[in-house]
């Protein structure tokens, strides 16, 4: 099969020569136990990719198990539901289409914990469930108690108005959307605009994919940027979470419009050139319980770990159990569905740095004992080497990128080689670097040696994403760039119409130089730039919630700014961002930054 084909697993160890070679170049010196861990790390790489290939057939059928799991229309229009639920006594479908009835369709309980239900197609020959019918699972416990949840398969949720949680909307239209256009060759540089559907539009309301298709999408491309990652798509009952609090892994939001509106978003992104990159969240999950996977079987377990380990105390959210077969199954499906439902081109893993370790990064002080201790979370290790291992076979322009503070060696080196197998690193030490200077420092203070370390500072061969600013940067309580810079005179000082002052004059003057000196000159071979900061956008990010009235007066990026009648200065630093990715594109000099030991190009 596609396995055997594409050389999964087989004969990886004996072609491959590790542990010495990796830690001498990244220079760990001489220390056996940083050796044996990279060695052991691959070891137990191997073995699980064995076990997995022998059991499932191949690798490629059980990274597609959103084939076969959740509900799945036959041929003839017959409808086979397959749940793993192995703490549940019974398994139950309820909806509109039996009036609700809890009881009257059960699954079949099968081996491992897995259920299976079949509903022949009706006389008319036309599926039992209709598409956009709501439906429920109805999960029977040890103790008798019956849970209603959503499948964790299911492809799209709801939540009306006056419901407090979310719906399970079966998805199965007559005419689904169909792409055009082919991805995109992978970037030689990637010029990253980091965005929010949500958020995309100066009105004060929940913008939609069809509004990022129709209006953000032409400004990222004018803006010359050649990548877009997008945040919160994949489906959170909490708004103002960001997208990290995740209930529905398989689901894309419902709040932005329909599955077919987001194909159609990377589709249209396709045709303009631009490679879409999915922000992806399995490092945790949401700890609700009646629209997310807490507590699924009506146990502590089941996708998760039992007991204080699987809980992020910080994060108030669930920790998933990596050892578990059907965790993988999962997780790895859950890649490949976006990668082949919705196109998407690659994946920016968050919360990297809690999986590494055990303390999840909140006690790391950056010793070299601490990356190969009884500290590293080994299962999380092979989970995020077999994703990177299976994304790269499967789809060798497969871009992913992890978001890692503290710096674990071999991240960014291919699994083949004991690495991780990330392309990218995306290093959030940097922009808290220059919010620190403008925050503390006079300009005359500004130490150049000190900055110019911190912008070079990443490992050799190591893939870097540079940026100065992110979302993390916008949220409510910091502050942009700009507003550090230059603060309320943005409010009343920002008019082409009159003279600049001393204050808007530096801080346009910086506002740019540090863009060109963080993206595209000292660090990484990638920049990062979140949306609207490229014209210095006033104000921060504040979602909806009880300590502000539910206001969505900061949800949103007013690019009416840009708008030509305005007579504004923001203007200038859209065209100066415009003008230097532009630039970037001609002479490509974040490309020429290759990582190992070629000689980097140099601009000026």
């Amino acid at each position: 099969g596609l396995v055997q084909e594409q050389g999964l697993g087989q004969g990886l160890v004996q072609e491959q020569g590790l542990g010495q070679g990796l830690v001498q170049e990244q220079g760990l010196g001489q220390g056996l136990e940083q050796g044996q861990g990279l060695e052991q790390g691959y070891q137990l790489f191997t073995e699980r990719l064995s076990k997995l290939e022998e059991a499932e057939g191949s690798f490629d059928d059980f990274t597609r198990s959103y084939m076969s799991y959740g509900v799945q229309r036959q041929a003839n229009n017959s409808l086979m539901f397959r749940e793993w639920a192995p703490g549940a006594q019974a398994l139950f479908l309820t909806g509109d289409f039996n009036d609700w009835n809890s009881t009257s369709h059960p699954y079949t309980k099968k081996e491992y914990g897995k259920w299976e239900l079949y509903l022949p197609p009706k006389r008319n020959k036309a599926p039992a469930i209709e598409h956009e019918t709501k439906l429920k699972l109805v999960v029977l416990t040890s103790e008798g108690e019956e849970l209603f949840r959503i499948s964790p398969w299911a492809k799209y949720c709801h939540k009306h108005v006056d419901s407090n949680t979310y719906d399970w909307i079966h998805w199965d239209p007559i005419r689904p959307f169909l792409h055009q256009h082919t991805r995109p060759k992978r970037p030689r540089s990637l010029r990253i605009y980091e965005a929010h559907v949500g958020i995309a539009s100066p009105a004060e309301e929940i913008a939609t994919y069809t509004n990022f298709t129709l209006n953000v999408l032409p400004k990222i491309k004018d803006l010359g940027y050649n990548c877009v990652q997008l945040m919160a798509i994949m489906e959170h009952a909490y708004y103002g979470s960001f997208g990290y609090q995740v209930t529905n892994f398989f689901a894309a939001s419902s709040r932005f419009g329909t599955p077919e509106d987001l194909k159609r978003l990377v589709d249209t992104a396709h045709s303009l050139g631009i490679t879409v990159l999915l922000d992806v969240v399995h490092s945790h999950a949401s700890s609700n319980t009646a629209d997310g996977l807490n507590k699924f079987d009506g146990t502590d377990s089941c996708f998760f770990h039992s007991g204080p380990r699987g809980h992020h105390l910080q994060w108030g959210s669930r920790l998933f159990n990596y050892q578990s077969w059907e965790v993988l199954r999962f997780l790895l499906s859950n890649l490949r569905w976006w990668m082949e439902e919705y196109r998407f081109d690659g994946f920016r893993f968050d919360g990297v740095s809690s999986m590494l370790y055990h303390h999840h990064a909140m006690s790391f002080s950056g010793g070299y004992s601490e990356y190969f201790g009884m500290q590293v979370d080994e299962d999380s290790i092979i989970h995020l080497m077999l994703s990177n291992h299976i994304l790269h076979t499967l789809y060798p322009d497969c871009i992913t990128i992890a978001e890692d503070v503290s710096g674990m060696p071999g991240l960014c080196k291919p699994v083949k080689n004991g690495g991780l197998g990330f392309d990218y690193r995306l290093n959030m030490a940097v922009p808290d670097k220059w919010i620190q200077i403008l925050k503390e420092l006079k300009d005359e203070e500004w130490d150049m040696g000190n900055i110019i370390y911190t912008l070079t500072n990443r490992r050799k061969g190591e893939g870097s994403i540079g940026y100065a600013e992110s979302h993390d940067q916008a949220l409510v309580g910091d502050k942009s760039l700009a507003f550090w810079l230059m603060d309320k005179e943005m409010y009343t000082n920002m008019s082409s119409l009159i003279p600049m002052t001393p204050v808007i004059d530096r801080g346009i003057q910086l506002h740019k130089m540090i863009r060109l000196l963080m993206l595209h000159r000292l660090w990484g071979i990638g920049s990062l730039a979140f949306m609207g900061n490229e014209f210095g956008h006033p104000d921060w990010l504040d979602f909806p919630r009880k300590g502000n009235g539910e206001s969505y007066q900061y949800a949103r990026r007013q690019y009416n700014l840009l708008d030509p009648d305005n007579n504004l200065r923001y203007t200038q630093l859209y065209a100066f961002d415009r003008d230097m990715n532009l630039t970037e594109d001609k002479y490509g000099w974040l490309a020429s930054q290759k990582v190992g030991n070629q000689q980097t190009f140099h601009l000026f």
